[in-house]
C-alpha cells in the first residue's frame, strides 16, 4: 500500500514552529549559497577546477527555492534498498532483480508532495561489490548530497556496514536505520538485533530512528477449492510491512523537512568553501614560491655582478623590499613600502646572527671590490650571491608565513617562526643550489 502524507499538517499549529524555523534555515542556507556563488574574490582557475562543484550550487539554491526534499537508500549489496524504496512508494519504481548488485547506477524518482515541492527517492548501489570501487564512490556521493539517508542492514552489521556507518556520521549525515527483510527473525529476535543496533549506533543516531521492516516478503501459499471440489494451491504476494518506517519518516518530514534539506546545503556550502579555500592557499603558495624563487635569482645574480662598492647591498635591501610588496599582492594583502621595510626589520631583528654574518661577508666582498677596482668580482660574485638568495629565500618564507595568518605571527610570535623555517631549510644544499644557478648565469 503507497504512503500518502496525512496526519499532522505542515501548516497545523503544532508544525508552525518547525516550519518557520525550516523557512528561516532555508534562507540561510540560500544566502551562504549564493554568497559563495557571486563571491568575485574566487579566482577563474579555482571555479573552473570545482566547476562540477559550482554547478551543484546551482542545482542546491533551485532545490531550496522550490522545497524539495530528496531521501536515499544506502547500503550493501542485496539487502534490499531498492524494494525497500518500492515499498514506499506503493509502486516498481526502482529494478529489483536477483543478480547481485543490480543497481548499477543512481536513480531516483519523484515520489510525494511536500509543502511546495517533491519529495524525491533515491537509489544507490551497494557498497561491497567485488570490483565496484567506482560504483561505490557514487552510493557515498550521492548519500553525502541527500537530505535524509536510510541505511539498510539484514543484520548484525558486517565490518563495511560499521566503517560506512562511522563515515556517514561523521559527515553529519541524517540517518534512519533500517534492518530490513525482519520476517526472517521471530519477534524476540528481532528485539534483539534492534536493540544491538541501537546500541551500536548510540549517540550517533536517536533510538527512534533504529526501525524494523520487511519490504519483500516471500509469497505466501494460498489454498481454494475449486467448484469440482478439488484443492487449488497458489501463490499470494505478501504485504510489504514497513508501517513503522512511513510512520516515522511522516513526522520526520512533517517536522523537520525544510530544515533537513536546508542543512544539507549549509554542510555542503561549508565543505565548497573549504575546498575553495584550501584551493586557493594551494595556489598563493604556488605563487609564491615562484615569486620568492624569482627574487632568490634576481638578489644573488645582482650581489654577485655588480663590482660597484656598497651598492650591491643596496640593491639588496631595495630587493626585499619588492620581495614583501610582490608577497603581499600575492595573498591580497597589499603592503606599502613602508609596511614592508618595517616587517623587513622584524624578520632581520630575529635572525640577527645569520644576517650579521651574511652582511658581514656583502661588506667584505665590497671592500674587495674597492681595493681590486672590481676585478675580484667573479672570485667573489658565486659564494656573495649564494648567500643573498638564501637570505632571500629566508626572508620570503618567514614574510608568506607571516601573510598566510592573515598578518600575524600566531601564538609562536617571530622568533619561533624564523628558527622553524631556519631548521626546515638545509642550508648547504641551497647554498650549492643558489651558487650553481648563479654561475651557470655569469657564464650565460
Amino acid at each position: 500500500m503507497p504512503w500518502r502524507r496525512g496526519g499532522r499538517s505542515a501548516t497545523s499549529p503544532g508544525a508552525a514552529p518547525a516550519e518557520s524555523a525550516g523557512g528561516r534555515h532555508g534562507a540561510r542556507a540560500r544566502d551562504s549559497l549564493a554568497a559563495l556563488r557571486d563571491d568575485p574574490t574566487i579566482p577563474a582557475a579555482i571555479r573552473a577546477q570545482l566547476a562540477a562543484d559550482f554547478a551543484e550550487v546551482e542545482r542546491l539554491l533551485g532545490k531550496l527555492e522550490r522545497g524539495d526534499i530528496h531521501i536515499a537508500v544506502f547500503g550493501r549489496v542485496s539487502v534490499g534498498k531498492s524494494a525497500l524504496l518500492n515499498a514506499l512508494a506503493g509502486r516498481p519504481l526502482f529494478e529489483v532483480g536477483v543478480l547481485h548488485g543490480t543497481t548499477q547506477v543512481h536513480s531516483l524518482a519523484d515520489w510525494q508532495e511536500a509543502g511546495a515541492g517533491k519529495v524525491v527517492l533515491i537509489d544507490t548501489p551497494g557498497i561491497d561489490e567485488l570490483d565496484g570501487d567506482a560504483r561505490e564512490r557514487l552510493a557515498y556521493e550521492v548519500a553525502g548530497r541527500a537530505d535524509l539517508v536510510i541505511f539498510v542492514v539484514e543484520g548484525d552489521p558486517v565490518r563495511a556496514e560499521r566503517e560506512a556507518l562511522q563515515r556517514l556520521a561523521a559527515e553529519q549525515r541524517p540517518m534512519l536505520l533500517v534492518l530490513n527483510k525482519a520476517d526472517r527473525y521471530s519477534a524476540d529476535e528481532q528485539a534483539r538485533l534492534l536493540g544491538q543496533l541501537r546500541g551500536y549506533v548510540q549517540g550517533r543516531i536517536v533510538p527512534e530512528n533504529v526501525l524494523a521492516v520487511a519490504a519483500q516478503p516471500p509469497a505466501r501459499a494460498r489454498v481454494r477449492i475449486d467448484p469440482r471440489g478439488e484443492e487449488v494451491r497458489t501463490r499470494v504476494a505478501a504485504e510489504p510491512q514497513i508501517a513503522a518506517l512511513q510512520a516515522r519518516l511522516l513526522d520526520i518530514l512533517d517536522r523537520e523537512g525544510r530544515t533537513l534539506a536546508a542543512l544539507n546545503a549549509g554542510l555542503f556550502a561549508g565543505r565548497l568553501t573549504d575546498q575553495v579555500s584550501a584551493r586557493i592557499l594551494s595556489l598563493r603558495r604556488e605563487q609564491a614560491a615562484k615569486v620568492i624563487r624569482g627574487y632568490c635569482i634576481a638578489k644573488g645574480v645582482a650581489v654577485a655582478l655588480n663590482p660597484v662598492p656598497v651598492a650591491d647591498l643596496v640593491a639588496a635591501a631595495g630587493l626585499d623590499v619588492a620581495l614583501v610588496v610582490h608577497l603581499g599582492r600575492v595573498y591580497g594583502l597589499p603592503l606599502s613600502r613602508r609596511e614592508a621595510a618595517r616587517l623587513i626589520a622584524t624578520v632581520a631583528a630575529q635572525v640577527a646572527a645569520l644576517m650579521a654574518g651574511i652582511w658581514g661577508i656583502h661588506v667584505a666582498a665590497s671592500a674587495l671590490k674597492v681595493v681590486s677596482a672590481g676585478l675580484s668580482t667573479v672570485v667573489t660574485g658565486g659564494a656573495q650571491g649564494a648567500l643573498a638568495w638564501y637570505a632571500t629565500l629566508i626572508t620570503g618564507r618567514v614574510v608568506e608565513h607571516y601573510l598566510r595568518q592573515g598578518k600575524s605571527w600566531g601564538a609562536q610570535g617571530p622568533k619561533q617562526v624564523v628558527r622553524d623555517i631556519v631548521a626546515q631549510l638545509d642550508r648547504q644544499s641551497v647554498l650549492r643550489e643558489a651558487r650553481s644557478e648563479i654561475l651557470s648565469r655569469l657564464r650565460r
